[in-house]
């Protein structure tokens, strides 16, 4: 049976909070022998499956390469916060990579995916948005 190619999905919006945390962040995968690919704001309309890299999917033509206007003149949605797709992991991974974050001291990353058959046909947006609406669900009735 062929190794499975792990792979996060890693989109940061750049804010200084964020960003001080992703050497330690990037050091852990390495460590575990995940790949990254870091999704920038330009993409953020490209299904995730071409994102993950899948068979069977294609760029799309929602954005020209290399565009250097901003992303709202781009009639790019913003994603405000920092995401991470998980491709390919065991359970036993799952649990390994996120116990060996917190032990980094990397904050939790609040909007976290699998990568699953029916999600890889989505744009990166379309997940953010879903998860951001599981999220606010989940986490509505804590703290009261």
């Amino acid at each position: 049976m062929a190794k499975l190619t792990e792979a996060v999905l890693y989109y940061n919006p750049g804010r200084p909070e964020t960003m001080k945390h992703v050497p330690m962040m990037k050091g852990v995968l390495v460590r575990m022998g995940i790949r990254i690919r870091n999704i920038g704001p330009e993409q953020v309309m490209e299904t995730v499956g071409y994102l993950a890299g899948m068979d069977g999917f294609q760029a799309s033509d929602k954005k020209t390469e290399g565009q250097t206007e901003g992303q709202e003149e781009a009639g790019l949605p913003v994603i405000p916060v920092e995401m991470m797709v998980l491709k390919q992991f065991s359970n036993r991974r799952l649990d390994e990579l996120l116990m060996n974050l917190r032990k980094a001291g990397v904050p939790k990353i609040g909007l976290k995916a699998v990568l699953t058959e029916h999600n890889s046909t989505w744009t990166f947006y379309h997940l953010y948005e879903e998860l951001k609406e599981e999220h606010e669900t989940m986490t509505a009735g804590k703290g009261q």
